[in-house]
């Protein structure tokens, strides 16, 4: 946060705009009752600029709806921190998880080509045919299974997705429909 208020500031002044830049963090801002610590912070400030994922951003413009809100990266995958800097995505959420069938290596992430029923056919020496650089997620899914004694899950089968008519996800868990829904 401090580096990129340094750089804007930076920016803001190679251009001869006079701002003043502040910045604050809350442990989860896809969270409204973290972001309620900001309520008395955000008042004298002209806009927002958030350094969270999506859901973040939307959180924070809609709890300070008055309001400019920004994001300060473009969220393009959930992932997992694999070193200082470097992240990988591992989940889509598509909401159709297999891997508990996979053996914990995810097809739909892993595998250039999404594919959910084994290998195209064009890997080599356990590497995607679209970069050398990739291991094939189904090379990695057959070793995983084998090693864990369940080689035979490659064999099932998975439907082919619906991915028309797609509309934003809810999901009340079963103890709190009561409290949440009608009817």
């Amino acid at each position: 946060m401090e580096t990129l208020n340094a750089k804007i500031t930076l920016a803001f002044k190679a251009e001869k705009v006079a701002c003043f830049i502040e910045g604050f963090t809350v442990e989860r801002q896809c969270d409204m009752d973290f972001l309620a610590e900001l309520d008395e912070m955000v008042g004298h400030y002209d806009a927002l600029l958030s350094m969270a994922c999506g859901a973040g951003v939307q959180f924070l413009a809609e709890r300070f709806p008055e309001k400019r809100t920004y994001p300060a990266v473009d969220t393009t995958f959930v992932g997992v921190n694999k070193d200082i800097g470097w992240y990988e995505e591992r989940c889509q959420c598509c909401g159709e998880c297999v891997l508990g069938i996979t053996g914990g290596v995810c097809p739909v992430t892993m595998c250039a080509k999404v594919l959910f029923n084994g290998p195209c056919g064009g890997s080599q020496d356990g590497h995607c045919e679209v970069s050398k650089d990739i291991p094939c997620a189904w090379v990695e899914i057959y070793k995983r299974l084998t090693k864990q004694g369940r080689v035979e899950n490659i064999l099932t089968f998975h439907s082919a997705r619906n991915w028309r008519n797609q509309i934003q996800a809810s999901m009340v868990l079963e103890d709190y429909k009561k409290r949440y829904l009608k009817g």
